[in-house]
């Protein structure tokens, strides 16, 4: 694949206000989310969840990209069809997680760094047979006392990069995902040193690989206060701190910018897309979303088949929502029809 081809996959996922469906929970992840609604996590289970997200009628709308699971890229729709070729057949990207997950950090407490690079490139080739046309690679870097330490930031950063070569060498095109997380009582301005720091050692590394910046995706945390901070910032400063932060540190060139929900609500995470978005940047500022596309969706359909229909129509309105925000024109009457509605 050339650099072109590339740089027209990586447009294609976030082009006409789509953004990513991030449905690559891995098998003990999804035991978590199945848990809490009573569903036991069975291959066919998973299987049958993932089917009911896939096949939702319309979703190609809103959704430019799927990010699929080891298990899930090598499963069928209900009718035999592969799911790789399924997503490709209504015009949405398919796309694998490559990472084996974040890892202690060696002589760093509290830090992680994520690992996966042995035997990388042999695992791309097959992905790609398999229908996968993106990947990603997610680094989690902690905010606590004395961290995170350079360090850790350069070793993910590193990492990140190496991931990202090896990607574009297959043909592949890399999102790359420092999550800084927001699960500590820090204040929105250390979320937004932390995050410069990171975004700085992450392009200086993607640069000495000759990384393709125009043929990547970024998947960044949002610039948003810890969970146990006293302090919670308004839509309105996150939003502004967010542009701000990826102005300084991004390159124009990238392609398009896909934010994680980190954790946030499912309404939280669309609003702040929105603000972001009315205040707008270089590069199209999208959505590579997991639990903020899911979660009322899995509530609803709660293992029966009978709910299908019911889970699809929660998965579709959460679509069509950030994909509205996307653009700026998400509101809040919008959410109250939909419930009023229900």
């Amino acid at each position: 694949m050339s650099w072109d081809e590339l740089y027209e996959t990586a447009r294609t996922i976030v082009a006409d206000d789509k953004g990513i469906l991030a449905a690559d929970e891995s098998t003990g992840t999804i035991k978590k989310r199945f848990d809490s609604i009573g569903v036991e996590s069975t291959e066919e289970n998973r299987r049958a969840y993932r089917n009911l997200l896939f096949t939702t009628a319309g979703m190609e709308e809103y959704i430019g990209g799927v990010i699929l699971y080891d298990e899930t890229i090598r499963q069928a729709a209900d009718d035999g069809t592969p799911f790789a070729e399924l997503l490709a057949s209504k015009g949405v990207v398919p796309g694998i997680k490559v990472d084996t997950g974040a890892k202690p950090f060696a002589l760093f407490p509290g830090e992680t760094v994520t690992e996966g690079l042995d035997g990388l490139r042999e695992r791309l080739e097959e992905y790609r047979e398999l229908g996968a046309r993106f990947a990603k690679w997610r680094a989690v870097i902690t905010i606590g006392n004395g961290i995170p330490t350079d360090a850790c930031i350069h070793a993910n950063a590193h990492a990140l990069a190496r991931y990202a070569a090896l990607c574009q060498e297959a043909g592949i095109v890399p999102i790359v995902e420092p999550e800084v997380l927001m699960d500590a009582d820090n204040s929105i301005e250390t979320c937004d040193e932390v995050t410069g720091r990171t975004l700085i050692a992450l392009y200086a590394a993607l640069y000495a690989f000759d990384v393709h910046l125009r043929g990547t995706l970024l998947k960044p945390n949002m610039v948003i206060a810890g969970k146990g901070s006293p302090s919670q910032a308004s839509t309105e400063q996150v939003a502004s701190m967010t542009v701000h932060n990826l102005k300084r540190h991004v390159p124009s060139l990238v392609p398009g910018i896909v934010f994680l929900s980190g954790g946030q609500s499912e309404v939280q995470a669309t609003e702040n897309l929105n603000a972001i978005n009315r205040i707008g940047g270089p590069w199209p500022l999208s959505y590579s979303y997991g639990r903020a596309l899911q979660a009322s969706a899995l509530t609803a359909w709660g293992g029966e088949a009978a709910n299908v229909e019911a889970a699809q129509a929660a998965f579709l309105h959460r679509a069509r929502m950030n994909s509205l925000a996307v653009a700026g024109q998400w509101e809040a009457s919008l959410e109250e029809q939909v419930a009023a509605s229900r």
